[in-house]
């Protein structure tokens, strides 16, 4: 396998060119597939993070002012060339992720254009409301809330930078975003794209880091709202130094979602939604359905099928079209992955198929499926992120809602089953929220997602967001003589 390079121009992107400051802690760019050093990137000093929010400030006093119809046509301009640039941007996604090109042409870049050109034909529709109070009236303004830091996740870095900046610049603010510091090539691109498409300066600044810049930018005065792709963990950080500031969240966190396989279920959708649902990008997708329940009628055949489905992975060169299944992103989190894998065989749990690491160089770990699981092992109550499968067997409705629920998270939830009328009944009572019938972790950019319980707080794409990067001021209109009591 070759090795790539992929040095970008300078580590950070701030008001409108790439600046570079190399006194920062080196970071190095890894490319999952060999565990070779592809690039090296430097962490932000505090006067690059003072540039970076100086800039945005500045910048979004005229950004709120700007026609929305204009910013609408740049973001769907910046959409545009996002498109044609497809294939470049695709392929530094799998630099930056080990993600397969095979995934990253169809699911990365295209995501990202889909949530810009989105939200840009919503700029100009994003309106208050109005009411009459007897002849006086009132009536409500959606305000930009001004600095917003957006902290992007490793595993879809293009997507989440895109996520995040689209709804903000559309109604008004600047962002200052800190991708991971393990995937931090591709939010540069964007940012370097918008600012091609149109873009005042400022308006959209990347800075990389690792925890340290994001306190930085957590607690300093100018900013008025974070949101976070992370952790459990980093979200209650977030959250609490946030709150301290009383400073506007919205926090995408993890989870350990059931996917619920009834017997009259088709087999073959099943098995294609339980594998997008644990295998897709290797299994490091914070909605996975990880606990599959399988109802004891469905079980045998869902497993043979899922077996002889699973011969058809190839693994490689993720630059190769053919390869359709890549490593884990980070060397940390196949040490987590395997260890659960280990806990797991330790506490019962029968390996169906996988349950190794392949042997060769890069981070790389088998599509994993396990059997003779109880709902308070760790691998099944604790969120892996990775390629493992637990499938679980249940008898009936009220049992599969009990046990699908008693867990702390809540960000998806799927079920198949082709009584859609017992569909509809379940998914009210599921307490997740986004929720998938016979389909899952497909997210276009006009549906809500986001989860309940301990997976976050607000919501990413559709109106929704819009909202979360907005206050609304309320204007009450007399229209008559003003009386007091003296």
């Amino acid at each position: 396998m070759a090795r790539p390079e992929a040095q970008p121009i300078a580590s950070h992107f701030i008001d409108g060119a790439y600046v570079d400051d190399t006194a920062g802690t080196p970071i190095p760019v890894i490319y999952p597939a060999t565990g070779k050093t592809i690039a090296t990137v430097h962490a932000a000093t505090p006067e690059i993070v003072d540039r970076a929010l100086a800039s945005a400030a500045r910048a979004q006093i005229e950004w709120a002012t700007t026609d929305p119809a204009t910013r609408g046509r740049i973001l769907r301009r910046a959409a545009d060339l996002i498109r044609d640039r497809n294939r470049e941007l695709s392929e530094l996604e799998t630099l930056d992720t080990g993600k397969p090109l095979q995934e990253t042409l169809v699911a990365d870049a295209a995501s990202g254009a889909e949530a810009l050109e989105y939200f840009g034909g919503l700029a100009v529709d994003h309106t208050g409301t109005q009411m009459s109070f007897g002849t006086d009236w009132a009536y409500t303004i959606r305000r930009p809330l001004g600095v917003c830091v957006g902290i992007g996740a490793w595993n879809y870095p293009t997507q989440i930078a895109c996520w995040k900046g689209a709804p903000a610049l559309a109604t008004g603010n600047a962002m200052v975003f800190k991708p991971s510091e393990a995937t931090p090539l591709c939010a540069l691109k964007i940012a370097e794209i918008l600012c091609e498409a149109g873009l005042p300066n400022g308006l959209f600044n990347v800075i990389q880091g690792l925890g340290a810049v994001g306190a930085a930018l957590t607690t300093d005065p100018r900013v008025a709202k974070v949101s976070l792709t992370g952790s459990v963990p980093t979200g209650r950080k977030v959250a609490a130094t946030a709150a301290g500031e009383l400073k506007q969240v919205t926090l995408e966190l993890g989870g350990k979602s059931p996917l619920i396989l009834f017997d009259d279920a088709d087999l073959d959708d099943a098995v294609s939604g339980a594998i997008n649902a644990n295998f897709y990008s290797s299994g490091q997708v914070c909605s996975n359905g990880t606990r599959v329940f399988v109802q004891a009628g469905l079980r045998d055949a869902f497993l043979e099928r899922l077996t002889a489905r699973l011969d058809g992975v190839i693994t490689g060169d993720p630059l190769d079209e053919n390869t359709n299944f890549g490593p884990m992103t980070t060397e940390a989190q196949t040490r987590i992955v395997l260890r659960y894998l280990e806990m797991a065989k330790n506490e019962g749990a029968r390996v169906v198929t996988g349950g190794h690491r392949i042997d060769r160089e890069g981070w790389w770990i088998a599509p994993t499926v396990l059997t003779d699981l109880t709902d308070d092992m760790q691998v099944v109550r604790e969120e892996v992120f990775g390629p493992v499968m637990s499938v679980l067997t249940f008898e009936d409705e009220d049992e599969v809602v009990a046990r699908a629920n008693a867990t702390p998270f809540g960000l998806s939830a799927g079920l198949f089953t082709r009584d859609l009328a017992r569909a509809h009944r379940i998914v009210r009572q599921l307490q997740a929220g986004t929720c998938w019938i016979n389909q899952y972790n497909l997210t276009p950019a006009g549906l809500p997602f986001g989860g309940s319980k301990a997976s976050g707080i607000g919501r990413e794409n559709a109106r929704a967001a819009m909202d979360h990067f907005t206050e609304i001021q309320s204007v009450y209109v007399g229209m008559g003589p003003v009386e007091a009591a003296y």
